[in-house]
């Protein structure tokens, strides 16, 4: 099942119990590993009838940690579909009593490592949500603690049972995102798929690190050497991933054949805007002014707005105001690691009194993002400073706040944990831009990391 190899998991599972509650779990995380990767919503009510049959199976069984496990897990995976799937109350009314059911289970079975990995994700990610959301947790009667997640995923991540390799890559990738231990997360998942060379969720997960490593040659060498075929569930957010590194390069027109890919088989509503919006990147920059002027509006027809992604593409639909072709093409060499490249492009841009307030941010922000990438950190701490300071506190942009975000990075690994503390409390303050989420909940988790 981790491997992404559902027909053949399917098959094991052919000579087992069909009501053991082993099996009944195993089942239900097939379907749901199908569904969330399709994002098909025309699956939704099967697999939630399916859902509520096999929870029935369970409470019928005779109690003991597997069963408990499987049931609270079970009601879990109820709540992680309704929520992607719109269905909000549902699903917070299922993550309450998931939660309660595993803290019960944690609590009966101790050593029952599966039920601690599943804690510790709930309690790490409850924990480490924006303040905003906090009247919706004492709401639900719901309370988090980063430290104990961590407890508890740690001990389920160093000890061996069924779902070790689960949990050690949920506690990498938590690291990893939340305090910035994105070498040690790539050399996990890089050392286990040269080891499961047929794994297609460890190829994802070399592709993904990769890409936010800003090393795009090797995530694109990893894309290409995916397992692939019938036998895996297919993925086709790999498409989009593909279609972003692609672009980071200058390959426009393998971009677009990419993300049209992407388009054509998912079945979702997420990432639709931000597909749209490279799309129009790559004929734009590519010089094909018709296709751009197509894919622009593309963007207002489709998907939501929930993921920061696509609420950038949504916002730069409504805005109505030109990117400028320099900073563009210098962002997409950031991101893609062309650090040097960046500082090169950025010479040929001219600022001005008739630059409007986005590209006099934009440009230092950029330029301090290629010194920090090349580690002239002076200079980066420099040009970032100067984008808060041109900002004044009101842009409604996001290169104030992460720059302010980065300079907390910065000071806190220089040992100056006062000037780090005050640049993450700056990048908190902020009201509204496309990144607030993601850029809040860093600088939270950074804040309780330095006590």
């Amino acid at each position: 099942m981790i491997k992404l190899r559902v027909p053949a998991a399917r098959a094991l599972l052919r000579g087992e119990d069909p009501n053991s509650a082993g099996t009944l779990l195993v089942t239900d995380c097939l379907e749901m590993v199908e569904i969330l990767i399709s994002q098909d919503a025309k699956r939704y009510s099967g697999v939630l009838d399916a859902q509520n049959q096999r929870l029935e199976t369970i409470e019928k069984a005779p109690q003991g940690p597997l069963r408990d496990y499987s049931g609270a897990q079970l009601r879990l995976h109820q709540a992680v579909l309704q929520v992607v799937f719109e269905h909000e109350v549902q699903g917070a009314w299922n993550l309450r009593q998931a939660y309660q059911q595993m803290q019960g289970v944690a609590k009966r079975y101790p050593n029952f490592l599966p039920a601690r990995k599943s804690l510790g994700m709930l309690e790490f990610a409850i924990g480490s949500l924006p303040e905003g959301y906090r009247w919706f947790l004492r709401l639900l009667g719901l309370s988090g603690s980063v430290d104990s997640g961590l407890q508890h995923l740690r001990a389920a991540a160093q000890r061996p049972h069924d779902f070790q390799l689960e949990s050690q890559l949920i506690l990498a990738l938590v690291e990893e995102t939340y305090y910035r231990r994105s070498s040690e997360t790539t050399q996990l998942v890089t050392r286990l798929a040269a080891q499961q060379p047929d794994n297609l969720l460890l190829a994802f997960l070399v592709i993904s690190q990769n890409k936010k490593l800003h090393r795009t040659d090797r995530a694109l060498a990893a894309f290409q050497a995916r397992p692939a075929g019938p036998a895996y569930v297919p993925v086709a957010y790999l498409h989009h991933m593909a279609a972003d590194l692609l672009l980071y390069q200058g390959q426009f027109a393998a971009s677009e054949r990419e993300n049209l890919k992407f388009l054509q088989l998912y079945r979702g509503q997420h990432y639709r805007k931000a597909a749209a919006f490279k799309l129009y990147l790559a004929a734009w920059l590519g010089d094909k002014h018709s296709a751009a002027t197509q894919y622009r509006q593309q963007i207002a027809t489709g998907g939501r707005t929930v993921v920061e992604e696509d609420t950038y593409a949504q916002r730069f639909f409504e805005e109505k105001s030109p990117l400028h072709p320099v900073l563009t093409r210098a962002r997409l060499q950031l991101d893609g690691g062309y650090y040097q490249e960046a500082l090169t492009t950025l010479k040929s841009f001219d600022a001005s009194n008739k630059s409007t307030l986005r590209d006099q941010l934009e440009a230092p922000y950029r330029r301090a993002r290629a010194y920090h990438g090349l580690n002239q950190l002076d200079s980066a701490r420099y040009f970032y400073a100067r984008t808060i300071a041109l900002s004044k506190g009101q842009a409604p942009y996001y290169f104030a706040p992460q720059a302010a975000l980065q300079l907390g990075y910065l000071y806190q690994s220089a040992g100056q944990t006062e000037l780090a503390r005050k640049y993450f409390r700056q990048a908190l303050q902020y009201p509204k831009h496309e990144y607030k989420n993601s850029t809040d909940m860093k600088a939270k988790v950074a804040l309780a990391e330095l006590g």
